[in-house]
């Protein structure tokens, strides 16, 4: 379990702030306390409110990342890679992971170290994410990945008219696209998906659908292949690429 004290090497200023981020990181050290994760991601990421700059937060992260604690370790990689994609996309903090390269390349080591042990499927998703939002060559995995959590994506049609919007399911309940939420009704037609052939994956896909056999998560390298492949618009019975979906609703 990482121990976070006043004595860290990492400089505070001397604000409410800097003590309200340090109690908040902390608490969630602990690895029992789940509101200051949730205060963590509110205040650093969703408003703002706190400095995602800050040379501690980053700092702290990695050092919970690399320690023994697994769901620890999880919510900090999770939240880094977060805060790194957001900090790429504004302008004040675009440069933040240049400036913090050395923790970056700490917490992607970390990342994929832990995604080679983790056994739970959801948790090993995120991990995934993790890796992706680290590196920091796209920025939609976490879109991507939402879908393969809750197994379910919901899209725009691609047709340039605005068709509808699509319900893609991909797990437990099948692998079909509808026009409206399935969930919620009995009675709606519904259209079998394509998967992708393992054998013609390509790029990012191919990558990740091999990491996810690697480690030993066939389920999950099989709904890749579907979020990977195509599905059909229940209106206008037009075949479109799923992740391209996914990527255009980024976008």
């Amino acid at each position: 379990m990482p121990e976070m004290t006043t004595s860290s090497p990492v400089p505070l200023a001397d604000d409410a702030d800097s003590d309200r981020l340090r109690a908040l990181l902390e608490r969630a050290a602990t690895g029992a306390d789940s509101q200051a994760w949730s205060d963590l991601w509110t205040e650093l990421y969703h408003n703002g409110s706190l400095d995602v700059a800050h040379p501690l937060v980053l700092h702290t992260l990695t050092v919970m990342a690399e320690g023994d604690h697994a769901d620890t370790a999880a919510s900090a990689l999770h939240l880094a890679g977060a805060l790194l994609v957001q900090a790429d996309q504004r302008y004040e903090t675009r440069n933040l992971r240049d400036r913090y390269a050395p923790q970056v390349a700490r917490l992607l080591a970390a990342a994929n170290r832990w995604r080679q042990v983790t056994a739970d499927r959801n948790d090993y998703c995120h991990l995934l994410e993790a890796v992706l939002n680290l590196e920091g060559d796209i920025h939609w995995a976490q879109d991507l990945i939402w879908g393969v959590v809750s197994e379910e994506y919901e899209l725009e049609c691609p047709d340039p008219d605005g068709c509808t919007s699509v319900w893609v399911i991909i797990g437990e309940r099948g692998f079909f696209s509808a026009a409206e939420d399935y969930a919620l009704s009995d009675d709606v037609e519904t259209f079998p998906l394509h998967p992708a052939d393992a054998r013609s994956l390509e790029g990012l896909g191919h990558r990740l659908y091999d990491l996810a056999l690697a480690d030993g998560h066939e389920e999950v390298a099989r709904v890749l292949a579907y979020a990977f492949g195509d599905a059909i618009c229940p209106e206008c019975k037009r075949r479109f690429s799923v992740v391209g979906q996914v990527i255009a609703s980024y976008s």
